[in-house]
This record gives structure tokens, C-alpha cells and sequence, in this order.
């Protein structure tokens, strides 16, 4: 691949892993949200809220139209997490395979 194929790896790679960490204090921060540990009237809160939203809903959206109803349990993140650990594999797999 060459030598940008390396770096150009290696920045998929870690955008991959930031998303996972956006999803996972998106996660995070509702529960704790939701059991009135944090309020979302402290502005700090509500930017980081807001931003984790705003950047995981797209991806959550289409993973919530398609699977059952759980009775108010969401498990699109965890999907949507093993979905980017699924890319990154075959990611890597592709990379190594050249």
C-alpha cells in the first residue's frame, strides 16, 4: 500500500475508536441523566449531552428502526458498538491481507 497506506490506517483505525468512546459516554451520560445524578441544566452537562447526541443519533436511528421494541431498553449502542469492532477487524484483516 505504500507508505501512506500506514498512517491512513492508523487514522481510520483511531476515528474508529474515538466514535466508540462517544457512544459509550453518550451511554453513560443518559443513565446518569435518567437516575438524576447529573442535571442537564448545568451548561457544561448539556454541551456534552448534546454533542454526544448529536454526533451517535444518526447512527443510532436506523439500528432503533429495525430491531423489536424491549420495553424502553435500548440496545442500539451495544449493536452499534460490535458493528464498529466488526469494521475495525475487517479493516485491519483487509491491510494485512495486502
Amino acid at each position: 500500500m505504500g507508505a501512506l497506506g500506514e498512517p491512513v490506517l492508523w487514522l481510520i483505525l483511531t476515528v474508529i475508536d474515538m466514535y466508540t468512546w462517544i457512544v459509550i459516554i453518550g451511554v453513560v451520560l443518559s443513565w446518569l441523566v435518567a437516575f438524576n445524578v447529573i442535571n442537564t441544566t448545568n451548561r457544561f452537562v448539556y454541551m456534552i449531552g448534546d454533542f454526544t447526541h448529536r454526533a451517535t443519533e444518526p447512527a443510532l436511528k436506523p439500528i432503533r428502526n429495525v430491531l423489536p421494541n424491549l420495553g424502553g431498553m435500548d440496545v442500539s449502542p451495544v449493536v452499534l458498538i460490535l458493528g464498529l469492532f466488526f469494521i475495525k477487524k475487517v479493516i485491519i484483516n483487509l491491510y494485512i491481507g495486502m
